[in-house]
């Protein structure tokens, strides 16, 4: 009897010392602060890419150009120079601003920072007596008509940006014939080949109308997308390009390869009642706002200002233009679609807080 007895208070002694620890720590706490799992980080996307910012600049606007290079230079990708043609027997002409032009753009450059250079060519054609042909569909056609054509084009073209040392070269050909694509794809893909075996890259501009879902266009070089020219001298009053726009194209881009950019044109355009169409600097429009003291508008649907006044001849004119809100919110509706590579069409008379707003898109993370 003593032994069970004495057992019996051994194992009260040990409920009771149990007891204790449990009160001692308290466990009731862990309610109040449960453990808390591992944070996850964060998976890059492709809409979360950090923004890349090119602009042209054009020889007929070179100094106006250049006051907005010096203040976005160390933002830019790359700088496209906008400033070679055809001459009447179908080779490259270069302009006389141009070469005026390119000593003082190359000041701003080290010899290092040549590879941002992109020499552009259009289709824009001289005749020997001055007058120029835009975008000519004939021209094209000519270029592109056997490979020997094509080959020696392709031979001067490389010679040309060699010659001046740029990392890069640009085409801009518009008015495509339908009937000469074939070749045109054969072309793009020649001249990769040529300027990729020298260390130089090519940028192809393309037209809201090509029929990217159509064409097989070629791995390699870069494709920018026109998201412009939705209203303009072709047109009556609106805006250059609207969200949906926009947004349509960026779905549209999807049948590009590599990934594309696609390119906003600044400034805007005036109207007068009888049809006749003026185009107006970011500056121009901003003078001209103030000067016949108008009550400027936005336009929801496009992010873009717009202001009518009446001329000292007594005609009625309205105005469209970009300011630094509207390409805020055509690079916010770019980006939501996955696009944050951006091409602004030009530079020359942008307003401060537009260039200002530039800045500070390509620092965004």
């Amino acid at each position: 009897m003593k032994r069970n007895r004495g057992g019996l208070i051994v194992t009260c002694l040990i409920i009771l010392i149990v007891g204790a620890i449990l009160l001692w720590f308290k466990p009731w706490k862990l309610a109040e602060e449960p453990i808390k799992p591992p944070e996850a980080k964060p998976q890059p996307t492709e809409a979360a890419a950090v923004p890349e910012l090119s602009a042209w600049l054009a020889d007929w606007e070179w100094e106006t150009g250049l006051a907005d290079l010096k203040v976005m230079k160390e933002g830019l990708t790359s700088l496209q120079l906008f400033a070679s043609y055809f001459g009447a027997a179908d080779q490259l002409h270069f302009t006389e601003e141009f070469e005026e032009a390119l000593p003082e753009i190359l000041k701003l450059y080290a010899p290092v920072e040549l590879q941002s250079l992109y020499l552009t060519i259009v289709n824009d054609q001289f005749q020997e007596n001055g007058a120029a042909i835009q975008k000519s569909p004939e021209l094209i056609t000519r270029l592109m008509a056997t490979s020997e054509s094509r080959s020696k084009h392709v031979d001067e073209l490389v010679a040309a940006v060699d010659r001046l040392g740029f990392g890069g070269m640009e085409i801009d050909y518009e008015q495509i014939p339908d009937a000469d694509w074939d070749k045109v794809l054969l072309f793009y893909s020649e001249l990769y080949q040529q300027l990729q075996a020298k260390g130089k890259a090519l940028r192809i501009v393309l037209e809201p109308k090509v029929k990217i879902e159509e064409l097989q266009l070629p791995e390699g070089p870069e494709y920018v997308m026109m998201a412009y020219n939705l209203y303009g001298y072709h047109s009556g009053p609106g805006p250059k390009a609207d969200l949906a726009f926009i947004t349509g194209l960026a779905d549209r881009m999807k049948h590009l390869p590599g990934k594309p950019a696609m390119a906003f044109s600044v400034g805007g355009f005036d109207w007068d009642e009888n049809g006749k169409v003026k185009a107006l600097t970011e500056k121009q429009a901003a003078l001209l706002l103030k000067e016949t003291d108008s009550d400027l508008k936005r336009d929801d649907a496009s992010g873009s200002v717009y202001f009518d006044y009446t001329a000292k001849d007594k005609l009625k004119h309205q105005v469209w233009y970009a300011d630094e809100e509207t390409l805020k919110q055509w690079n916010d509706t770019a980006q939501q679609a996955g696009y944050s590579k951006v091409a602004i069409w030009r530079l020359g008379e942008l307003e401060e807080t537009s260039l200002d707003y530039l800045k500070e898109y390509v620092t965004r993370k």
